[in-house]
């Protein structure tokens, strides 16, 4: 698709929003702060849409979860992967720049949200690009002051290049004592790698279980996970929380597939 075309912000809840920053990630995911002309408050979990209008008039729209913190006012950041046979992500990877402006409708979604006061602990299960809601969720805890409550992400990449926020990441659970932060990596791994080496499997579930539930045998009641990434990856993990023992009502999930491009 060649340059965008913003068209009038009056349309069915669309409006603009300006491109503040664009940050690499990733060789192959970029993160986006946008300024929205209306603020409009969500929460941790929730999604936009976005649309893109060609020249010509071709439109095209995909949903990108938020990233960034609710407490972030003003500002909004989304964080995209780049699929090579999509319209809109290598719209944004190639020729979005700051000062740009883009159609942005939302915030979008419901069930797939966390706010501070919800639970005793979080479980977050995230594959991939999955990550990208979750990050939003820890975001929120800590802007929120509330790192008394226990987290943890347990987060399946392919390499450890393709962790998102790795340095980010890092950085809060060195410093978050009620935080963990735990890495699978699924096909290359370096030497020295001290995470999981394998797909999401029952073994971690039930290591994160005895992690958040403090001090060691404590009931796991309450405990609410989140779980997002591939269709597939969410199928397979929600069916091993259910068997180590989390109630159907305390399971939340978000999944995406070639659609979301």
């Amino acid at each position: 698709m060649d340059r965008a075309k913003p068209r009038s912000s009056s349309s069915r809840g669309w409006q603009l929003a300006r491109v503040k920053a664009v940050k690499t990630e990733t060789s192959t995911v970029k993160s986006f702060a946008l300024e929205p002309e209306t603020w409009r408050n969500f929460r941790a979990g929730q999604h936009v849409d976005v649309r893109l209008t060609a020249p010509d008039g071709y439109q095209a729209q995909r949903s990108y979860s938020i990233a960034s913190s609710p407490e972030r006012v003003g500002e909004l950041e989304i964080t995209i992967e780049l699929l090579e046979d999509g319209e809109v992500s290598p719209y944004f990877h190639e020729v979005v720049q700051p000062g740009d402006e883009i159609e942005l409708r939302g915030p979008i979604g419901g069930p797939f949200t966390w706010y501070h006061s919800d639970s005793n602990a979080i479980l977050l299960v995230a594959g991939g690009s999955g990550v990208v809601p979750l990050m939003s969720m820890l975001r929120h805890r800590a802007s929120a002051q509330a790192t008394e409550i226990r987290a943890l992400l347990l987060y399946s990449s392919r390499t450890e290049e393709d962790i998102i926020y790795r340095d980010e990441l890092a950085e809060s659970a060195s410093t978050d004592g009620n935080l963990t932060v735990t890495h699978t990596l699924t096909r290359q791994r370096p030497a020295d790698w001290q995470g999981y080496s394998r797909r999401v499997d029952s073994a971690m579930i039930q290591d994160a279980i005895e992690i958040l539930a403090t001090p060691r045998g404590a009931s796991i009641d309450g405990i609410r996970c989140y779980i997002c990434g591939p269709t597939d990856f969410v199928e397979h993990v929600s069916q091993l929380t259910v068997a180590v023992g989390i109630s159907d009502a305390d399971i939340r999930t978000e999944r995406f597939g070639p659609t979301g491009t």
